[in-house]
């Protein structure tokens, strides 16, 4: 496990993305606006949380997205430059909680807070393999 003293509260990491056509909710489905899709500005704030921590863990060992309550506060067309933001604000066991922001300029597109859990990854492929045979698939045409 990673040491809970390299992990700490105030970590921070930031990463900037540029809107593009493959980002915005006509594209994806998710709206009928061609602006940043909120799924899309949601994953990049999870990427920046999984960037900043990815360093500190242990060989083996992954983090994995379990909870965002996230504001999608203003549009941003195709061609804005998006900074995003992620502070480590609590880290309890294997639970890391993060602050998390999106801007543009003086202009705040989101914000929230984003919850990520270390993990095993050899268990955690176990653990899904087991779920999968309990689930219903079918046969993609």
């Amino acid at each position: 496990m990673c040491s809970s003293t390299e992990l700490k509260p105030g970590l921070k990491n930031v990463i900037t993305k540029v809107v593009g056509p493959d980002h915005i909710a006509e594209f994806l489905g998710s709206g009928g606006v061609p602006v940043l899709a909120t799924p899309m500005m949601i994953a990049w704030m999870e990427e920046c949380a999984k960037l900043l921590v990815d360093n500190y863990l242990s060989p083996g060992q992954v983090t994995v997205g379990t909870r965002v309550d996230v504001v999608h506060k203003a549009p941003a067309k195709v061609g804005t430059k998006v900074t995003v933001e992620a502070e480590l604000v609590e880290v309890s066991g294997r639970r890391l909680l993060f602050k998390v922001r999106a801007y543009s300029g003086d202009v705040v597109i989101g914000e929230g807070t984003h919850e990520r859990y270390i993990v095993d990854l050899e268990k955690f492929k176990a653990r899904t393999e087991e779920l999968s045979k309990r689930m219903e698939f079918e046969t993609p045409r």
